[in-house]
C-alpha cells in the first residue's frame, strides 16, 4: 500500500530533529591538564584519583 499524500519536507525534518549527535562531555586533568571523559583514567598520564595512579605507556613484550 502507497502513502496516499507527500509529506513534507519540514515534517519529515521535524520527526527527526533528536537525532543529532550530542557533542562528547570532556574535562581536563587535574595533574597533566589534558582532556579526558569525566570518571575515567588520563590517558595522559594515568591519574585517576588521589588515591589511585593508573601505569600508563605502550606493553613491553620483550
Amino acid at each position: 500500500m502507497l502513502p496516499t499524500k507527500k509529506i513534507s519536507k519540514t515534517r519529515t525534518r521535524t520527526r527527526r530533529a533528536h537525532h543529532a549527535l550530542k557533542a562528547t562531555n570532556l574535562c581536563a586533568c587535574p595533574k597533566c591538564g589534558k582532556s579526558k571523559l569525566p570518571h575515567a583514567a588520563c590517558a595522559g598520564c594515568g591519574y585517576v584519583s588521589a588515591k589511585l595512579t593508573l601505569p600508563v605507556g605502550g606493553r613491553d613484550d620483550t
